[in-house]
């Protein structure tokens, strides 16, 4: 997809992997998805390869957890690993914080850096795919480079 034709908020997710190292590529898929299951067809990809970027607070601060699509976040669970409590962030407190559209939140480019971590499931793939700060855009990395470009730590995520 040439630049020019990207939206404005896929543009600044552009930049902000490029300037880490990364090819800075992103593509939307040839048909509109709503599911990461969607998205997977549409990509080529086994659903599991498919990333979700999810705001939480940890005690009342915002932080964003990359999980793989077919896991769900257990809050009571996942919360004591990052010794608070997590709760979900209110959708318009994610926009504000992100920048960026729920349905298409990237795993960085955001107005600040957030605290991030990574589901250990994605390593199982040779490549993995994570949406580009708009709903019909997305972008190819792997679990290394995807740890590496947003700071991330890993996250055993059931």
């Amino acid at each position: 997809m040439r630049r020019s034709s990207l939206p404005m908020v896929a543009c600044r997710v552009a930049d902000t992997l490029i300037a880490r190292g990364h090819h800075g590529v992103i593509v939307s898929p040839d048909t509109p998805t709503t599911t990461a299951v969607e998205a997977a067809r549409a990509l080529g990809a086994h659903p599991s390869a498919i990333t979700t970027a999810q705001l939480y607070l940890l005690d009342n601060d915002p932080v964003l957890l990359l999980v793989a699509a077919h896991h769900q976040v257990d809050p009571h669970r996942t919360g004591p690993l990052l010794d608070g409590q997590l709760t979900r962030c209110p959708p318009a407190l994610a926009e504000r914080v992100t920048g960026q559209p729920l349905t298409g939140t990237a795993p960085l480019g955001h107005p600040t850096n957030l605290p991030t971590w990574v589901d250990t499931a994605l390593a199982a793939h040779r490549e993995i795919w994570a949406a580009g700060g708009h709903p019909s855009t997305v972008f190819r990395t792997t679990y290394r480079e995807l740890i590496r470009i947003t700071a991330g730590l890993p996250l055993d995520i059931e």
